[in-house]
């Protein structure tokens, strides 16, 4: 017992802490865990505690988790722009990537015809785990952003139930079943159509129905909705082999479309419990790849990598989306340069594998391959896109590394003057606020803006945020600023979400709002609204300051005073948002801040920036 306690609990720290130093050196995920997994492999042998058989089946539950908070996450709004390019990629593009690497893996990859088609409809997978963590990385634009994670989640059910057709067609269904004729493959396909989406979207339709009339108490709602999920996975599994994948897409895709019922603390909870599931399954998979394995297979394995990156994606991509308007030339090179493989192409090819050796045919023998073959090309698929697919899109314009941009929400005399020096040092500014007078006059100051309202679905769905990395919720109205912190932080991070500090910070316990809903404080010293409109109309200005030998941080205090208020900070070219708790200036450091400068005054506007008074959302 104490050995199993040992080994759960190292999984777990070795996941977790292999995501953390990924997000610390800015490094695809899912690369520092197949490599931290391998590396723990080669050291301690884990069949002894998870046998082959219990590992599947947790991995296809796993599987079925992902996939039902990967479809939680798709909505139909994305496809305005995305949707033929989807259709297209999962249709024909699906098919062109099934044909080229069954022709690589017969010729390259020293497989039978038979076997080569099998392992090349594995193949045809991408998939959220791989995918989601790519592109949280990446952060390309939202069309592209939308086109790929729609192909990795609707791609996933449908590479694993063409290998079920192509393994009845040519090996039977195991247990004595002779290979499937075309009536037979019709019949599977139209029974796990019919299961996977019928099921799929009944449950949909009955979760829906029951949360919102509330049936299941908050505490239980997410287990409910994940439970429902885990139970249909395996009856419709029971029912059609590898059907379970579809329903649980369904069930996501239902529920994030309907608008009946709340889902967004459902979608919450998936994303924690998705993230515990990634660290620790790939690093028990990773695990189970041996030298020896790679050894018996890498000269074919990595001719067939060579196929599947340089010909087979490139010409899915561009075969596919041939002739489409919505995609320009760009973003076609960049998709042709995504396409991972997850955990799915994991667990159908090591089912597959067992199942044809257990046969005894005259292809058992190539099950051996089958495997570490498509490990290979996990880890191999995975390194390449992971490394490149970041510097790529920067180059290509579709994404900015380490996007620094800010978000201002509420547009104000000062908020223009910062926004312009702001994007004067070279980094993407956005004005949002729901009074079309104010937006118009940013835009007139030269400053994108958008007029809606911050606590809208277009504000937290529809807003193009590739290059914003921060918000500051910069409004006379300190709950709109708090809830604008809840809605957008949920896309930018915690971390990235700044206000001003509420004016009722200092009243008693019942009548200050809770400071667990309220961003990070806007500016290097607590401040108000109220009080910076108070500033403002007092003659302070906004000034750009650099820090150098001769005018030190102490020079800039002595100068403005220590009511000066440091809003932004340039460090080697980096953008910091500043907060009361960080360090103090130092020499380089290119200061943005609101001063008392007799020389100068804050000239306002030509439109009256205070007409959205202190109760109208921005």
């Amino acid at each position: 017992m104490d050995e199993r306690l040992i080994f759960y609990t190292l999984v777990l720290l070795l996941g977790i802490g292999a995501q953390w130093i990924a997000w610390r050196l800015k490094l695809p995920s899912i690369l520092l865990l197949l490599g931290t997994g391998f590396l723990a492999g080669q050291f301690y042998d884990q069949s002894e505690i998870v046998d082959q058989q219990t590992l599947f089946v947790l991995v296809s539950l796993a599987v079925g988790i992902i996939l039902l908070e990967g479809g939680l996450t798709l909505r139909f709004s994305e496809l305005k722009e995305a949707g033929t390019a989807v259709l297209r990629l999962v249709g024909l593009g699906s098919l062109v990537t099934w044909v080229l690497s069954s022709l690589a893996a017969y010729y390259v990859g020293g497989f039978s015809w038979q076997v080569g088609i099998l392992i090349s409809a594995i193949l045809v997978v991408t998939g959220p785990t791989v995918i989601g963590p790519l592109l949280q990385t990446v952060k390309p634009k939202r069309s592209v952003n939308s086109i790929l994670k729609w192909e990795g989640i609707v791609i996933d059910p449908v590479g694993a139930i063409l290998a079920v057709l192509v393994f009845g067609v040519f090996f039977g269904h195991g247990h004595g079943h002779g290979p499937m004729g075309a009536t037979g493959v019709l019949l599977g396909l139209g029974k796990t159509l019919l299961v996977g989406v019928g099921l799929g979207y009944a449950a949909a339709w009955a979760l829906s129905f029951a949360l919102s009339w509330h049936w299941i108490p908050d505490f239980l709602q997410s287990v409910v909705v994940l439970t429902v999920g885990l139970l249909l996975f395996t009856v419709s599994n029971l029912i059609q082999h590898e059907s379970g994948l579809l329903t649980v897409t369904i069930i996501g895709i239902g529920l994030a479309n309907q608008e009946r019922a709340k889902i967004r603390h459902v979608v919450e909870f998936k994303e924690t419990l998705r993230t515990i599931l990634i660290s620790c399954l790939f690093i028990v998979l990773g695990a189970r790849i041996g030298i020896d394995d790679i050894q018996m297979v890498w000269k074919e394995a990595l001719l067939f990598l060579l196929a599947l990156i340089v010909i087979v994606r490139p010409a899915s991509v561009f075969i596919s989306l041939a002739g489409s308007s919505s995609v320009s030339f760009r973003e076609k090179v960049f998709l042709s340069l995504m396409a991972p493989r997850g955990i799915v192409a994991a667990a159908v090819s090591s089912v597959f594998a067992l199942e044809l050796a257990a046969s005894g045919g005259a292809f058992a023998p190539e099950a051996a391959r089958i495997v570490p073959v498509t490990y290979f090309v996990i880890v191999g698929t995975v390194a390449f896109y992971g490394l490149l697919a970041a510097p790529v899109a920067k180059q290509l314009g579709i994404a900015m590394k380490n996007p620094q941009g800010i978000l201002f929400v509420g547009v104000r005399r000062w908020t223009i003057e910062v926004a312009k020096l702001v994007q004067d040092a070279g980094f993407r500014v956005l004005m949002l606020d729901s009074n079309y007078e104010v937006t118009s006059s940013a835009r007139m100051a030269g400053l994108p803006s958008v007029n809606a309202n911050v606590l809208s679905e277009y504000a937290s769905e529809e807003i193009d945020l590739v290059g914003i990395g921060n918000m500051v919720a910069s409004t006379p109205n300190d709950q709109v600023n708090t809830l604008a912190c809840i809605n957008l932080g949920h896309s930018l991070g915690a971390s990235h979400v700044f206000q001003l500090q509420p004016v009722d910070h200092e009243k008693s316990e019942r009548q200050s709002a809770s400071a667990e809903f309220n961003g990070r404080l806007f500016g290097n010293r607590a401040i108000s609204s109220a009080e910076i409109e108070e500033m403002v109309e007092e003659g302070a200005v906004i000034k750009k300051t650099t820090l150098n030998e001769e005018f030190s941080y102490e020079s800039f205090l002595s100068m403005y005073g220590e009511d000066a208020l440091v809003v932004f900070r340039i460090t080697d070219e980096v953008l910091k948002v500043e907060t009361p708790r960080l360090n103090d200036p130092s020499k380089g450091d290119v200061l943005i801040s609101l001063v008392f400068d007799p020389s100068e005054k804050l000239v306002a506007p030509t439109t009256e920036l205070d007409s959205s008074g202190p109760e109208k959302l921005p």
